[in-house]
């Protein structure tokens, strides 16, 4: 009976140490879940999805999402209405085509810039500015602001460029910000939104940046017309060659297609 016993005790320690170590397996386990979830949600890159020609994509994350942070992608599905902004790293002779074209179709844009193209380009922000478009911040440097979490550094590169830009133009730069590179963490939407930015991500662009590789003007198209949709924030680079070719006929093409050209402002105040 002794030996029973001791059997059944080594029996019952057995299935408790098996119990035990499954539920810190468990445990393990869910909290390594709950850690890559929140790094996921934490960081990342922005991204799209496109579905049916001519409906709005799907983002990293939805409208509603975004808009706790003061951030967008896109505007309104219901109307036939185009945002048009473009990222400006530097000047290389592309920039002035665009600001005819924009002219010509009297189409408001915003225009994203460094600290780089500020100071080797300051007229051509002058004449945005004179031109009726919003300058917007893209940061002093462009570095991958998701890596930076202190809120000291962050408002730096904020500040640093809003502060040049007012020293070339006289005028007080928009509250707006694109992240360099489309990449971001909540914690850079909250400092942004922390600092009275609105933060501008897009529904639209196309690989225009490699001035080594320009697309040709039908690859252009191809992309630009058949995935335009209502509500589009459109992200150009003003570096593109090809963007300063085509801009003109685009944009004509574009309201041939019913769609006109509205001003980010307009989503900052919905």
């Amino acid at each position: 009976m002794q030996q029973n016993c001791k059997k059944g005790l080594c029996l019952a320690f057995l299935f408790s140490a098996m119990f035990l170590t499954g539920w810190e397996i468990a445990g393990m386990r869910s909290r390594q879940t709950k850690e890559t979830a929140a790094v996921a949600y934490e960081a990342g890159n922005w991204g799209l999805g496109f579905g049916a020609e001519g409906t709005q994509p799907t983002g990293n994350a939805t409208s509603a999402e975004l808009a706790q942070y003061d951030a967008h992608y896109v505007g309104d599905p219901s109307g036939k209405v185009l945002y048009l902004t473009f990222d400006c790293g530097y000047e290389n002779g592309n920039t002035e085509p665009i600001l005819d074209a924009l002219k010509k179709h009297q189409a408001p844009a915003t225009f994203f810039v460094v600290g780089h193209f500020l100071e080797s380009a300051p007229e051509i922000a002058k004449r945005m500015v004179a031109e009726g478009h919003t300058v917007g911040n893209h940061t002093y440097h462009h570095p991958d602001m998701s890596s930076i979490a202190d809120l000291t550094a962050f408002q730096k590169e904020m500040d640093d460029n809003a502060a040049l830009f007012s020293e070339v133009t006289g005028q007080k730069m928009a509250n707006y910000y694109r992240p360099p590179q489309g990449k971001y963490s909540t914690k850079n939407l909250e400092m942004a939104k922390q600092l009275g930015y609105h933060t501008f991500f897009w529904s639209l662009a196309y690989v225009d940046w490699n001035v080594d590789a320009q697309p040709t003007k039908e690859e252009a198209f191809e992309k630009l017309l058949g995935r335009i949709h209502p509500g589009a924030i459109v992200l150009l680079h003003s570096t593109s060659k090809t963007n300063g070719e085509i801009l003109d006929e685009l944009l004509t093409k574009w309201e041939e297609m019913g769609y006109t050209f509205h001003p980010l402002s307009e989503l900052c105040e919905k």
